[in-house]
């Protein structure tokens, strides 16, 4: 057999296994599954099944995912009906109160369910939105223009929405409010017996989270900042600026980092701080006493297998040309 034939077959069949692989590791690195820590009352830790997910929001003692598909999963309690997501394929994000879920459709308007002795899950109409934040008994809602809404249980102010249209991110508390201006300053409303409205007088901020009564920030420099009530230094941050998201719990206190791990800190009664390790997460929340993240699959064998034949590749081929002269 001629030493040209014999090459071009061998790197065919070697430029056919890599680009099946490149397929199989493009078709699975991609999906994203959830995994959950902390207390596991009313099953919280029994995440759905699955690996399309793109989004998680979590309650009380609840959780919901979307899908990439555009539908909703849910697992844990299901006390008032906040574990009957609706139907549908055209939802785009989601956010979960205590009781009451949220979730945007693709076409700006809003589906709420759950607990509602409030209206906190009688959304009003329109399909101008953009962004939900359900909360504790009460939900925001951020409109296309940049104005805020607000509705549900008002015992403190919290869904009298500041004025405005500049606003481009809003979080809900158990009982505050706060949103994120264009310019990157931050305002608060609500209760604010701990300090928790008393947001830091600068800008720079282009992320916000609001807890039980405490609350997080991120800084354009990756840093962090928070404030509000710290009886389990749940608003003492982790230095650095390598951060990339952030979500305030209820007394304990979440961060992504730029390299995928996980950072935590506040209150531990239940191993709600006990993240995982890795590099391989995405996003992260956390509920009363019970956090999730979404994760990737991390490097198979298979990956592995075929950096290491590429790199052999010319290797080989000397072997070959040294096995059958031309």
């Amino acid at each position: 057999m001629k030493l040209k034939t014999i090459q071009s077959r061998f790197v065919g069949a070697v430029f056919f296994g890599l680009c099946l692989g490149c397929f199989l590791i493009a078709s699975t690195c991609h999906a994203e599954y959830i995994v959950a820590w902390g207390y596991d009352r009313h099953d919280v830790l029994d995440v759905p099944a699955g690996n399309d997910y793109t989004a998680i929001a979590l309650g009380g003692n609840w959780g919901v995912a979307l899908r990439e598909d555009g539908s909703l999963a849910s697992w844990g309690g299901n006390s008032h009906g906040e574990g009957d997501v609706p139907e549908g394929y055209d939802f785009m994000a989601i956010s979960a109160g205590n009781f009451h879920g949220l979730a945007l459709r693709e076409d700006g308007s809003i589906a709420g369910w759950g607990h509602s002795d409030f209206g906190q899950a009688d959304p009003p109409p329109g399909n101008d939105f953009v962004a939900v934040a359900a909360a504790g008994e009460f939900s925001l809602a951020l409109k296309r223009n940049g104005s805020l809404i607000g509705w549900g249980y008002d015992g403190n102010g919290q869904t009298v929405v500041p004025d405005g249209n500049d606003f481009i991110a809003v979080s809900g508390g158990a009982a505050h409010s706060l949103a994120l201006r264009a310019d990157g300053s931050l305002v608060g409303w609500g209760r604010n017996n701990v300090g928790q409205t008393d947001v830091p007088q600068t800008d720079g901020f282009v992320a916000v989270s609001a807890g039980r009564s405490h609350n997080v920030a991120l800084r354009s420099d990756g840093s962090l900042a928070g404030w509000g009530y710290n009886g389990y230094g749940q608003v003492d941050v982790p230095d650095g600026n390598d951060f990339v998201a952030i979500n305030a719990g209820e007394f304990q206190s979440y961060a992504l980092r730029a390299d995928g791990s996980l950072a935590a800190w506040g209150r531990n009664y239940w191993g709600q701080l006990d993240v995982p390790t890795g590099t391989h997460f995405t996003a992260i929340d956390g509920g009363w006493t019970f956090a999730a993240a979404l994760a990737v699959p991390e490097p198979s064998t298979l990956m592995l297998l075929l950096i290491a034949t590429a790199a052999l590749l010319p290797y080989i081929r000397r072997r070959i040309r040294k096995q059958y002269p031309a």
